[in-house]
């Protein structure tokens, strides 16, 4: 695909988690920045750009703010990689990572991290209803050690304000996938438990996250790429 400027890009999902198997997908999750001039047009440029082989997503600077201030667990991966997975890092990337706190707020990231979990069970719980292919199995251990993981990071990241990409003890997840697999509402205690964790903990997070941060970062986006700069091939 064809994008203007890359701002910031990395490796993501399962092998920056450490879960990745022979065989595993690499994922790979980008913001770019649209020219300026484009953004006055009666139409607007496309905001989002996915592909596959190589698997990839790249969000326009604009709507991965929003994504991340709404507490976005995807899109938040993006600012907290460790240093060896970022493949394209600017100026404007690194000043993003360093006003990484201030996008987060307890709220959001407790309703985003809790929600997408409930998310995974509520698959995991379907998985007989035809919505998954011959490899039902397979399908709902990932589903499982997604559901693990998002309680366990999301946690993280509302009790102090951090986020670990890589999980600890990644076959603990593996062995809890295959027992959900066997046994769906195997997964309960689990998110039960971190719903019980998220209401007992007082978050380090402010209630809302700090817009004008990430308002400012943005305006200097668009002073930098106005008027429009060259399209690149990635």
């Amino acid at each position: 695909m064809t994008v203007t400027s890359i701002l910031l890009s990395g490796i993501v999902g399962s092998t920056a988690y450490g879960l990745a198997r022979e065989g595993s997908d690499v994922d790979r999750l980008g913001m770019f920045a649209a020219p300026t001039e484009e953004l006055h047009g009666l139409h607007r440029p496309k905001e989002s750009h996915v592909s596959t082989a190589p698997d990839r997503t790249l969000h326009e600077a604009a709507k991965w703010c929003r994504l991340a201030l709404g507490g976005n667990p995807t899109v938040m991966e993006l600012v907290w990689l460790p240093t060896e997975l970022y493949e394209v890092r600017t100026p404007l990337g690194d000043e993003l990572i360093e006003l990484r706190e201030t996008l987060l707020s307890a709220r959001r990231v407790r309703d985003a991290y809790l929600g997408y979990a409930t998310q995974q069970f509520r698959r995991l719980q379907n998985r007989n209803d035809g919505t998954f292919s011959s490899d039902t199995r397979n399908r709902t251990a990932k589903h499982a050690r997604h559901l693990k993981r998002l309680c366990t990071q999301g946690y993280e990241l509302y009790s102090t304000g951090r986020l670990t990409i890589r999980v600890e003890d990644p076959e603990s997840y593996h062995r809890f996938g295959e027992q959900v697999a066997a046994d769906p509402e195997a997964a309960l205690p689990l998110l039960r438990g971190f719903e019980e964790a998220f209401a007992e903990t007082r978050s380090v997070l402010p209630e809302e996250p700090d817009e004008t941060a990430a308002d400012a970062w943005l305006r200097r986006v668009r002073r930098q790429f106005y008027p429009a700069t060259q399209a690149v091939s990635v």
